[in-house]
């Protein structure tokens, strides 16, 4: 009877022994992938992905959009072109603020991918920006 307990004992001891030394670890030791900072965090107000502050609310969230817009083609390896973006073409605005939107969408969509593409950025002017014709 001794030796039972014994035993159970020592499985016990080393049960949790080892689970004490897998929680020490932490989670990036056993494959599990480690969470990526959130869009913006660590970069100062007013960076290259805020819209200038004279645009008004529609351009404002096409400016966003249009940034999220780069991002994801750029991520998934599509040949830049704001012209393909669902969002650009059919904005979920009403009608009275589609131009406001797009301008804004166009313009974030633009910066975007100058910087992830590591370029100066398109300049001012009807020539700047990707896509067909431009």
């Amino acid at each position: 009877m001794e030796t039972k307990k014994l035993n159970w004992f020592a499985l016990s001891a080393l049960s949790l022994s080892l689970g004490a030394a897998i929680l020490a670890t932490g989670p990036s030791a056993h494959g599990a992938p480690l969470a990526s900072p959130a869009p913006g965090i660590g970069q100062e107000h007013g960076g290259w992905d805020e819209p200038p502050q004279e645009f008004r609310e529609a351009q404002r969230k096409g400016f966003h959009d249009g940034v999220e817009g780069a991002r994801s083609d750029f991520d998934h390896h599509r040949r830049p072109d704001v012209e393909r973006r669902g969002e650009f073409r059919h904005p979920k605005v009403s009608r009275d603020l589609r131009e406001d939107y797009r301008d804004g969408y166009r313009k974030g969509y633009e910066r975007a991918m100058s910087h992830l593409m590591g370029g100066p950025g398109p300049g001012p002017g009807p020539g700047a920006g990707y896509g067909p014709g431009r």
